[in-house]
């Protein structure tokens, strides 16, 4: 907690008083996180399966991304993923991601698919995380991840070769 609030620069007095505990601090990053990722799930459940649908859900995604500091959480639980593995708010993180992925997905979707699918949303993570040190502004990154990401689900769309089934 010492380090943590050094790191935050405040007290360790002034972060107790917050919180009691460094799984209160997990918690408390991850639980705006989680009800954004479900109420993205709801409406998704609730339009039509089609690609303007899938489109449109991968935009909202990466609105809520950058919408305050949800990249930054991400990035906080990809870099801390082995002490986290384990803690239930991190588990209920990775139910909503599988969730998400699921209404990108039909079940006999060939694994191409699928796979083009789920990358779309992970674009909008891995464009924190590989492109960390180019000197990128924030909208420019957020940007170039979107526009990846709606070609995946593009690319998805159409017709497989027999090869890719």
């Amino acid at each position: 907690m010492r380090e943590i609030a050094e790191a935050l620069n405040v007290t360790k007095a002034a972060l107790y008083y917050h919180f009691k505990t460094k799984d209160d601090i997990i918690a408390s990053l991850t639980e705006d996180r989680i009800k954004s990722l479900d109420a993205l799930v709801a409406w998704a459940q609730e339009q039509p399966r089609t690609v303007e649908t899938r489109r449109a859900l991968v935009r909202r995604y990466s609105e809520d991304m950058t919408r305050g500091r949800d990249h930054e959480v991400m990035r906080f639980l990809e870099r801390n993923q082995t002490a986290l593995q384990q803690h239930s708010k991190v588990m209920m993180m990775r139910e909503r991601m599988t969730a998400l992925i699921s209404v990108l997905c039909d079940a006999d979707d060939p694994i191409t698919v699928k796979l083009r699918r789920s990358m779309a949303i992970f674009t909008m993570h891995a464009v924190w995380f590989v492109l960390r040190d180019e000197k990128v502004g924030d909208e420019e990154r957020t940007e170039a991840a979107l526009q990846l990401a709606l070609e995946l689900i593009d690319s998805a769309e159409e017709r497989p070769t027999p090869a890719e089934n």
